[in-house]
């Protein structure tokens, strides 16, 4: 059984990603946009920042 690790630039890419929402949660939030769009951009984000504080990223040996 392989464990599940995060390379760097993944780790990286999913980081961006998750700021690119938060950022969107922020405007929409701000011009009381349509809801729908904060649960997505809310869920989004903080599902991979929980993936990022729980799923470990390689280290070289």
């Amino acid at each position: 059984m392989t464990d599940l690790v995060l390379t760097p630039p993944v780790a990286t890419a999913l980081f961006v990603v998750a700021c690119l929402a938060g950022y969107r949660y922020r405007r929409v939030w701000k011009a009381e946009g349509p809801r729908w769009q904060l649960w997505v951009f809310g869920i989004l984000a903080g599902v991979i920042l929980l993936v990022l504080g729980f799923v470990p990223i390689e280290t070289a040996n």
